[in-house]
């Protein structure tokens, strides 16, 4: 019996006269995350895509794949027959055999997409439904809650016949909406936001902050497997690991220790610009959460995002914590995130950090520093990791 899996797209059926353009991405996007799995045919048809498998390339792993490619609002395995009812009573009854045995009611929806075909699709539902019940007769049709609903398409070639459907990542196909880099630590919000960005249709770049040696070579690890994990969903992304010892230095040498937070997220702004810029990238994604901590105030927020010139996306600025850690915990990098290795964030933490400061307070301590030159020499020093 022959299997495809159908992807049925998400809010870019929605778009206009540049619908091909988020329809061509998105089937650029599934063929190259299973290209290293198998070869597979992949094309799309009236707001779904279809997943042929060639040469026996596996359809469980393909599936698992496909329900993190963003723009995939849903996704089923499906059997292929004939477009006569016989044939597509018989493989209901012989396809959804396990699915069927485990539950008590059923429903079938019936879809006619080719209106050639002789029955209507209340007619074609119907059928079905009779042989299912003959088949199987523990089972109960039930129009409303039902424990499964079966679905029939009639499409221009073929029928296709489903059962159980599984979630998709929703949002809108990577890169379709432009190109940001994530300001990604070792903690449990930055990626979140980073994934949230990524479902809006982002490309994502990431840079992260590394003080050797007041943090290990495990806390670097540690934000290469996020940045992994997150390839998951968003494609690849390069990773531009920047120095970040000799800045805290200075900053902790040279500045009030109240003020230490800030400039240094000072100094972060800036950089993550610099390689957004010399990246292609057109806006800034940060993890923060209105009044989370002490930098992340209004004021706070006022002072840092005053260094830069492109937008500051903040995806997480109305959630609490409880909602950040339930995120993180639904795409999987909750676990690697609450693995005990600090960042830079926590290295030179002052005892009574500003939590209302004023910008020309703030601008008046970096002035005994040198900022252009400790941005260049950061700069310099950028490691790249490309991950995915």
């Amino acid at each position: 019996m022959q299997e495809v899996l159908l992807l049925k797209c998400g809010e870019l059926v929605l778009k206009g006269l540049n619908r091909s353009r988020f329809e061509s991405r998105l089937l650029h996007i599934v063929r190259a995350r299973l290209q290293p799995l198998g070869q597979y045919k992949v094309s799309i048809s009236q707001s779904t895509v279809y997943v042929q498998p060639c040469d026996g390339a596996p359809v469980d792993e393909a599936l698992a794949v496909c329900m993190r490619v963003f723009g995939i609002v849903s996704v089923c395995r499906a059997a292929v027959c004939p477009k006569n009812m016989d044939d597509i009573c018989r493989t209901a009854c012989e396809y959804l055999a396990q699915e069927l045995h485990d539950v008590r009611t059923f429903k079938v929806e019936a879809r006619r997409a080719d209106k050639r075909f002789p029955l209507t699709s209340p007619q074609i539902g119907a059928e079905v439904g009779a042989s299912l019940l003959s088949r199987y007769p523990h089972l109960r049709a039930k129009m409303e809650g039902a424990d499964r609903v079966v679905k029939v398409e009639i499409r221009e070639e073929h029928a296709y016949i489903s059962g159980r459907r599984m979630a998709g990542a929703g949002g809108m196909p990577t890169g379709t909406n432009g190109r940001a880099m994530l300001l990604l630590s070792g903690g449990i919000d930055s990626p979140v936001a980073g994934h949230m960005m990524a479902r809006r249709g982002l490309e994502l770049g990431a840079v992260h902050f590394f003080s050797y040696p007041y943090t290990s070579e495990e806390a670097r690890d540690k934000v290469l497997e996020l940045a992994r994990i997150l390839s998951g969903y968003a494609g690849k992304i390069t990773v531009s690991v920047v120095p970040f010892t000799h800045i805290q230095q200075e900053i902790r040498d040279k500045c009030d220790e109240d003020y230490f937070t800030l400039i240094m997220r000072r100094f972060m702004m800036r950089l993550a610009e610099r390689v957004a810029v010399h990246q292609g990238c057109s806006a800034l994604i940060t993890g923060e959460s209105l009044g989370q901590v002490a930098s992340q105030t209004i004021e706070s927020l006022n002072a840092t995002g005053s260094v830069c010139t492109l937008p500051v996306f903040r995806p997480l600025i109305g959630m609490d914590k409880e909602e950040i850690v339930v995120r993180a915990r639904q795409i999987g990098t909750f676990e690697t995130s609450i693995l005990p290795y600090e960042d830079c964030c926590t290295v030179f933490t002052p005892r009574h950090p500003q939590t209302k400061p004023k910008l020309e307070n703030v601008q008046a301590q970096e002035s005994a520093l040198d900022v252009d030159a400790l941005v260049e020499e950061a700069f310099a020093g950028v490691e790249r990791v490309t991950l995915g």
